[in-house]
């Protein structure tokens, strides 16, 4: 009987015949933590007077408060980069980008096992990886240890076919299957994305759909290692990295859940919950205060690149705020050098240093009382953005730079029927 990708992985980094249900104790290949949640992991490590890390590759990251805006969170910042120093922990600091963002650039490998201290960790999922977040102190366990116990997940065979049409996106995708599922509808699942229609999809399309697995509950969200995913490796100079690993096609799958691409539309997560998901045209009109176009969901260059070719030569609306953040810095480096910057600004955007920025409302970018914002982020539960008197609706980058520039929500096919997007 064939492996699901899950299966596979488990299997290869416990050295046992891993199944469904199993309970396993693997080798972590990377465990990370961000700003926010490490700070507890260390006090954790602290307290059991662990001082160094085992796991192949430790990382903390200073993201969520990049620079930080309050003292408290300087403080933590010091924490994180003396015990990096002292532990054989690497540091990404201030103005690299953001946590999920760095791991797929520079770090994470096909048949990897990555734990993290943010439920987006999953995000390294579309390299073929079993990534996961976790807690504070299960991930520094891990990564004092080198190992870490999982039951491993029954899996959801997500099978995607046909071409997205003219002004759809994976964005569009994955919030109509988490729309389809409900935020609890695959909770501990593996998400497992294969078909030709993921196939077709960039890199950069296939991170939106593991970034926002956990959305509906899942453990992991995995797509298999092919040729794409090799070039995408061999772009950021990491080759060597590359392996193909797939699904058996004899695999068991607990259920088998089909798309048809060519019939999807561009989707809105209305407040205050991801899978209060709706057609583009049952938003329209709404007016919006506040567009945010970044985040580990949508803060890539491929993203920035739809934005820019919306927004070039356009306005946003002069009651609609305009805020972009590149994921990292090498997303922020390529912008400017495609001139995206430039465009950005004209329009009437602010542009921020790479980081998560507004989406978890630490500073920068909060909402006020009952202001709507337009974001391309993976969460828009109430408060998330720092005002829980503010209401947050998620949607593709297009549909956002759209909206930003009419200043209400607003139907990307509009501009997509006048100019065909390309292939990829």
């Amino acid at each position: 009987m064939g492996k699901t990708l899950a299966e596979k992985i488990l299997s290869e980094k416990s050295g046992q015949n891993a199944r469904a249900g199993d309970i396993v104790i693997a080798k972590v290949d990377v465990a990370a933590f961000q700003d926010g949640t490490g700070p507890l992991g260390v006090k954790q490590l602290q307290k059991m007077k662990i001082s160094k890390v085992k796991a192949k590759t430790a990382l903390f990251f200073l993201d969520h408060a990049a620079p930080s805006p309050r003292k408290e969170l300087s403080n933590d910042h010091i924490l994180l980069r003396e015990f990096s120093r002292k532990s054989g922990a690497k540091l990404s600091d201030i103005g690299e980008g953001v946590i999920h963002q760095r791991l797929i650039e520079s770090f994470v490998k096909p048949g990897d096992v990555v734990i993290g201290g943010d439920s987006h960790t999953c995000t390294s999922g579309a390299l073929g990886a079993f990534a996961t977040g976790m807690g504070s102190t299960d991930v520094a366990i891990g990564m004092a240890m080198g190992k870490t116990w999982f039951r491993v997940p029954d899996t959801f065979r997500i099978e995607v076919q046909g071409q997205l049409p003219p002004g759809v996106f994976s964005k569009d995708l994955i919030l109509y299957l988490i729309g389809q599922l409900g935020a609890d509808g695959a909770t501990y699942k593996a998400l497992e994305f294969g078909g030709d229609g993921i196939e077709r999809l960039s890199m950069a399309s296939r991170f939106v759909l593991s970034n926002m697995a956990v959305e509906a509950g899942a453990k992991v969200g995995l797509i298999a290692s092919d040729r794409k995913t090799r070039e995408y490796l061999k772009s950021r100079g990491r080759l060597k990295d590359w392996r193909p690993i797939a699904p058996d096609k004899d695999a068991t799958y607990e259920r088998v859940i089909r798309i048809n691409a060519k019939k999807l539309v561009p989707q809105v997560a209305f407040p205050h919950t991801v899978d209060n998901t709706k057609p583009v045209t049952r938003a329209k009109g709404i007016k919006v205060d506040q567009v945010f176009i970044g985040t580990c969901t949508n803060g890539r260059i491929e993203d920035l690149k739809i934005a820019a070719k919306i927004l070039k030569n356009k306005k946003r609306a002069s009651h609609t705020r305009l805020i972009i953040v590149p994921a990292s810095k090498n997303v922020y480096l390529e912008a400017m050098k495609l001139g995206l910057l430039e465009i950005f600004v004209r329009a009437g955007a602010i542009i921020m240093g790479p980081g998560c920025g507004p989406c978890v409302g630490v500073h920068q970018g909060v909402l006020g009382d009952g202001e709507v914002c337009l974001s391309t982020a993976n969460r828009n539960f109430k408060g998330r953005m720092g005002n829980p008197k503010g209401f947050i609706y998620l949607a593709s980058p297009a549909t956002a730079a759209y909206s930003a520039i009419r200043g209400k929500i607003s139907d990307p096919r509009e501009i997509f029927k006048k100019r065909p997007r390309k292939k990829g």
